[in-house]
C-alpha cells in the first residue's frame, strides 16, 4: 500500500495509538499518515478523514468498528500533600467536600465525573479553584495539590507507581469499553486502512 491516510483522534486517543502508528510506517514505507487530534467529536466522511480513533461507546452505529487495545478505566487522583490536609473520599457525593480540579470541554461545557458501583450510577460536577482544558496542565495542577483530578487511568500510571499520586474511589470506577478505530462502511477502504486495520487486528 502507498499514499496518504487521513485519521481524526483525540490527543489522548493519538497517545496510546502512536506505538501502531510507528510499526505501520515502519512495514510500510510508502505510507504516510496525517494525524489530526481535537477533542470535538466531528463526521470523518464530511471532514474527509479515512479513518477516526475513539472510545467505542462514541462511535457513530453506521460505521465499521475495529477494537483498539485494552479496557480503559477512569482514576480520582490528589497527590500525597493534598491527601495530607484532607481525608480521602469514599463515596462519590464526599467530593463535594473536596476541591477538584475541573475540565472545560471543547463545547465549553464543565465535564461531570461519572461513578457507577453495583448498579448504581454517580454524576458529579466538582467544585474547585482551577479549570483547565489541557491535560497537561491539569497534571500539573494534581500534583502540586491544588485538587483532586479524574481522568483516563493511562494518563497517571507512571505518577501512581512513583507515588506522585494516590488514587481513591477504585471501586467506583468500572472497566469501561476501550478505543475503537472506525471508518464508513459503505465505500470502498483504500489498501492503506485495510493494511492498518490488519495491523491492529494482529
Amino acid at each position: 500500500p502507498n499514499g496518504t491516510l487521513r485519521i481524526n483522534t483525540s490527543v489522548g486517543a493519538a497517545h496510546q495509538a502512536m506505538p501502531v502508528f510507528i510499526a505501520f510506517l515502519e512495514r510500510y514505507p510508502e505510507m504516510k499518515l496525517d494525524i489530526v487530534t481535537e477533542g470535538r467529536l466531528i463526521d470523518i466522511v464530511v471532514e474527509g478523514f479515512d479513518a477516526g480513533i475513539r472510545l467505542a461507546e462514541t462511535v457513530p452505529q453506521d460505521m465499521i468498528a475495529v477494537p483498539f487495545g485494552d479496557r480503559q478505566r477512569f482514576a480520582v487522583v490528589g497527590s500525597p500533600a493534598y491527601f495530607a490536609q484532607h481525608a480521602p473520599p469514599r463515596t462519590p457525593d464526599e467530593l463535594n467536600q473536596h476541591r477538584c480540579i475541573r475540565t472545560r470541554m471543547p463545547s465549553g461545557s464543565i465535564w461531570q465525573w461519572e461513578f457507577e458501583r453495583h448498579g448504581e450510577t454517580v454524576r458529579i460536577d466538582g467544585k474547585g479553584a482551577m479549570t483547565l482544558d489541557e491535560a497537561g496542565l491539569m497534571l500539573d495542577a494534581a500534583r502540586a495539590g491544588i485538587g483532586l483530578w479524574f481522568l483516563w487511568e493511562w494518563t497517571v500510571a507512571a505518577d501512581l507507581e512513583a507515588g506522585t499520586l494516590v488514587r481513591v474511589l477504585e471501586d467506583w470506577t468500572p472497566p469501561l469499553d476501550g478505543l475503537c478505530l472506525y471508518y464508513p462502511g459503505r465505500r470502498h477502504a483504500p489498501a492503506g486502512l485495510r493494511a492498518l486495520v490488519a495491523m491492529i487486528r494482529e
